[in-house]
């Protein structure tokens, strides 16, 4: 069978294919302590639940229009009209499931062969991946330790050329845990701006900030009319399996994303809208329980290897996520990675994340506090 040229372009999450591994070694008996995968260990709240079962008795169980139902795409507007402080149309949201599908298909709406985008790197693998199977040209925006793992604004505007169409930013970010700081962002705003760019800000862990509040480029006058939100359930609700996610599209974006949704998915199953709607208006104790928690299990990740000889950490400031810097231990980002695994710890490589990842590792902290310290007793006495 010959497969087409294009999925040599297509690239992976490699949290996915450490995951398997470890579950394999489980299988075989090992006990492994699970730091690769990006996902709260919490259960999606029960009145969630409940609102999808009611839903299902109510036999919201037929096709629906591909952006949505109007109805959910209303609660999603008034959401995210409080979040930016902008009258933001329902008719501006499109429903799909998963947040993936949101930068699948911005980029295939707007990027031809030979078309440049700006994204993080070390950053969110599936960016790069779908930059390069539509044939366009992914610029890395490097993002620096000594910046607090956020881009130098000087160099985003050098790497702009005529053929740059699109920007992507993710704060806070995967796999980084860090915070792009107003000013910064005020500045990417006006380059885009000034140059007629699209900017996807990637907004999926918007309730997990662990200082300061957030802060969006779609918040400046006239960036609606050149910005796409993304946003979903799954880390502030704990709902990654049930694939639930949207954007917030400027007018002229809409329907061609639509007609991809449509071409592609058909609808986002109309049970689970009805449970994005309870998330969004019901009780949100979970989430900030969550988002205390990860703040106290972030102190133990970074005073943990920063207790590790050869290994430094700085503090995250969102998300769940530490990116321990392990460049004096001598191992490669890969060669660590897998030797961790042999030892019972399951974290991933920088690289998985992009080639300015090399040196560290991502350590996911969604995982209980007796586990972490058992992974970082772990990880000491192996590099001592």
């Amino acid at each position: 069978m010959k497969l087409a040229s294009s999925l040599n372009r297509l690239g992976t999450e490699t949290a996915f294919e450490v995951l398997a591994k470890a579950k394999k070694l489980e299988a075989q008996g090992k006990k492994i302590i699970h730091l690769e995968i990006g996902e709260p260990d919490f259960e999606t709240p029960d009145h969630i639940k409940e609102a999808a079962k009611k839903a299902l008795d109510d036999n919201f169980t037929h096709y629906v229009p591909s952006p949505g139902l109007m109805d959910v795409r209303e609660v999603i507007a008034e959401h995210q009209s409080n979040v930016h402080g902008k009258d933001i149309s329902p008719e501006n949201v499109v429903f799909t499931p998963g947040a993936k599908p949101i930068m699948f298909f911005s980029i295939m709406a707007l990027i031809e062969p030979g078309d440049e985008v700006i994204y993080p790197n070390p950053g969110f693998p599936i960016y790069e991946s779908m930059i390069r199977y539509v044939g366009g040209n992914p610029i890395p925006m490097e993002l620096k330790e000594e910046k607090g793992f956020n881009a130098d604004v000087d160099l985003i505007e050098k790497s702009i050329t005529d053929k740059t169409k699109l920007i992507i930013i993710n704060s806070p970010n995967n796999p980084c845990g860090s915070v792009m700081d107003s000013e910064d962002i005020k500045r990417v705003a006006d380059l885009a701006y000034k140059n007629n760019i699209v900017i996807l800000t990637d907004e999926v862990y918007k309730d997990l900030y662990f200082e300061g509040s957030h802060y969006s480029v779609y918040d400046f006058d006239d960036m609606e009319k050149q910005t796409i939100i993304l946003d979903g359930f799954s880390k502030s609700y704990a709902m990654t399996g049930w694939r639930l996610g949207y954007g917030i599209f400027p007018d002229e974006l809409v329907e061609p994303i639509s007609r991809l949704v449509t071409n592609s998915v058909s609808c986002t199953s109309a049970f689970s809208q009805k449970a994005a709607v309870a998330a969004i208006q019901g009780p949100q104790d979970s989430v900030k329980m969550m988002l205390e928690e990860f703040k106290a299990r972030s102190k133990i990740v970074v005073d943990g290897f920063n207790d590790i000889k050869g290994v430094s950490c700085i503090k995250p400031k969102g998300a769940f996520y530490a990116f321990p810097n392990i460049k004096e231990t001598g191992f490669t980002s890969q060669q660590l990675s897998d030797a961790l695994l042999n030892e019972g710890v399951a974290v991933l490589p920088g690289t998985s994340f992009g080639k300015f990842g090399e040196g560290y590792l991502r350590i996911s902290f969604a995982n209980s506090r007796e586990n972490l310290k058992e992974a970082l007793s772990i990880i000491k006495n192996f590099l001592d």
